[in-house]
């Protein structure tokens, strides 16, 4: 599991950014197809990114995501060319997942 893979573009003042999570997201009944119980379940469960130092996104998942997920989000009134978003996932064993992506 090698990260967070980030791109962010600035356009017209808003600040689109695309990440995608490198993460096998298993769920409880693939964890118990798989060895016979759920404690080996392992999913992302939370997602943060800032820039400059301020939140612009914190949201909670669920199991219900595919492997790998891509995020997209954007935002407004925030962030220059140059600047940096820095993201955070969390999954349920609680193991970071850590990736910037400069503003083009």
């Amino acid at each position: 599991m090698a990260g967070i893979k980030a791109k962010a573009k600035l356009k017209g003042g808003v600040v689109k950014v695309k990440a995608m999570i490198k993460h096998e997201m298993m769920t409880y009944n693939m964890a118990e197809k798989k060895t016979g119980s759920r404690d080996n379940a392992n999913f992302i469960t939370h997602l943060n990114a800032t820039i400059n130092g301020e939140t612009v996104l914190d949201m909670s998942t669920s199991q219900f995501l595919s492997k790998n997920p891509i995020f997209k989000f954007q935002c407004k009134g925030i962030g220059a060319k140059g600047d940096k978003v820095l993201l955070v996932a969390t999954d349920l064993k609680g193991k970071t997942y850590k990736g910037k992506a400069k503003i083009k």
